[in-house]
C-alpha cells in the first residue's frame, strides 16, 4: 500500500476525473443524442488501440517487464467477460427502467464489492467501515432519488428488470475485485513489484472487446438496432461524430464533445485503476461514488450545448450530507493491528 499523500491526492484526481466524466459524457450525446450505441463501441474498441499502444511505448522505454507481460491471462479473460456480462445485463435492464431507478440501482455496487471482497480476497471490514460504506450508498439514493415522483417511480416496473440492473453492478464489482487481486498476485510473481496499469488496463480491456463483439447481435438489439441494420447505424454515427456536411441531422458539438469525453473517460479510468492499485478497489469506488451528487448539481446549472438548468431538492442536500459523513466514517483513523487485516 501506498502513504496517505499518495492516496489522497490520486482519490482527488478521481472526483475531479470523475465529475468532468460524468458531465462531458451529457454534453457528448447532445451531437450523438441518435447514436449512443455507435459511442459506445467507439469507447470500447477505441480503448484497445489506444491502451496497447501506450502499453508497447511504456514497454520498449521499459517501464513495463516482460515479466509483466507473461502474468497468467485467465484473470484478465474473467475481467473482461465480467465487464461485457456487466454492459449486457445493465443496457438490457436501462431501457426499460426509469432514469433514476439506474443510477440508485447501480449503489448496490459497493454492496457487492465488500461482499467480493471478503470472499476472494479474504479481507475483513469492522462496523465502522461497512456502517459507512452504507451511508455512502444512501447519501447518492437520497441524492439521485430527489426528482423522484414521491417514491412510486418504480411500481410500475418489472421485478426482471430491477434484478438484471443489480446483477449488472454485481459483474462490474465482481471485476473491479479481479482487478485488485491481479495486482496482489501479480507483486507476488514479481517480487514486489507490482504490474503497471496499462498492463492490467490493456489486457482487461482487450478481452472486453472480445466478448462485447461475441455479444454485438444481442447488444445491438437491445438498442433497438436490428443486427441486419448495424452496419448502416455505425455508418451514421460515424458521420454524426465527424459532423460531415451531409449528415442527416444536427450534430452540432462533434467531434468536440465526444473526442473531449473520450479524452477524459480514458484519465479517468486510468486514474480509477491507479487508485486500486495503491489502496483497493472499494476506497476507488467509495471516492468515485462520492462524486455523483457533485456531478448532479452541475448538470443541473446552464451549460453549453444544454441551456436549461434544473431545481434541487431539499433533499439533494440532505443526501450529499449523509454521504460525506459515510466518507468521512470509513476513512476514520484506525488501530494499526486493525489495519493489517482490513481496508
Amino acid at each position: 500500500m501506498s502513504s496517505s499523500p499518495a492516496i489522497a491526492a490520486a482519490s482527488a484526481a478521481v472526483v475531479a476525473l470523475a465529475v468532468s466524466n460524468r458531465v462531458l459524457y451529457k454534453l457528448a450525446l447532445v451531437p450523438l443524442k441518435q447514436y449512443p450505441f455507435f459511442l459506445a463501441q467507439l469507447t470500447t474498441f477505441g480503448y484497445v488501440a489506444v491502451y496497447f499502444s501506450i502499453l508497447y511505448a511504456r514497454y520498449r522505454a521499459g517501464v513495463v517487464t516482460h515479466d509483466m507481460l507473461a502474468l497468467p491471462k485467465r484473470r484478465f479473460a474473467a475481467i473482461g467477460l465480467l465487464e461485457a456480462l456487466g454492459l449486457a445485463a445493465g443496457m438490457s435492464a436501462g431501457a426499460m427502467l426509469p432514469g433514476p431507478a439506474i443510477p440508485i440501482l447501480s449503489q448496490s455496487f459497493l454492496v457487492w464489492q465488500l461482499v467480493f471482497s471478503a470472499l476472494l480476497l479474504g479481507r475483513t471490514y469492522s462496523i465502522r467501515q461497512i456502517t459507512g460504506c452504507f451511508l455512502v450508498a444512501s447519501g447518492v439514493i437520497l441524492a439521485v432519488a430527489s426528482g423522484a415522483n414521491e417514491g412510486q417511480f418504480l411500481s410500475e416496473v418489472k421485478f426482471i428488470w430491477l434484478a438484471l440492473m443489480v446483477a449488472s453492478s454485481a459483474f462490474q464489482a465482481g471485476a473491479s475485485i479481479l482487478k485488485e487481486s491481479v495486482f496482489i498476485d501479480g507483486a507476488k510473481r514479481l517480487k514486489g513489484r507490482r504490474p503497471d496499469i496499462f498492463v492490467v488496463n490493456s489486457f482487461g480491456s482487450g478481452f472486453q472487446a472480445l466478448f462485447v463483439f461475441l455479444l454485438l447481435p444481442v447488444l445491438s438489439n437491445l438498442r433497438g438496432i436490428k443486427f441486419a441494420e448495424l452496419p448502416a447505424y455505425l455508418n451514421g454515427g460515424a458521420e454524426c461524430f465527424l459532423n460531415v456536411d451531409d449528415s442527416l441531422i444536427d450534430c452540432g458539438g462533434a467531434p468536440f464533445l465526444p473526442l473531449l469525453f473520450i479524452l477524459v473517460n480514458m484519465a479517468f479510468n486510468i486514474a480509477l485503476l491507479n487508485l486500486v492499485k495503491i489502496s483497493s478497489a472499494l476506497v476507488a469506488s467509495l471516492t468515485a461514488t462520492s462524486a455523483v451528487p457533485i456531478s448532479v448539481y452541475i448538470l443541473s446549472l446552464p451549460l453549453p450545448y444544454v441551456p436549461h438548468g434544473a431545481e434541487l431538492s431539499s433533499s439533494f442536500i440532505v443526501g450529499a450530507v449523509v454521504l460525506l459523513m459515510g466518507l468521512i466514517i470509513y476513512n476514520l483513523p484506525q488501530s494499526s493491528k486493525k489495519q493489517s487485516k482490513t481496508e
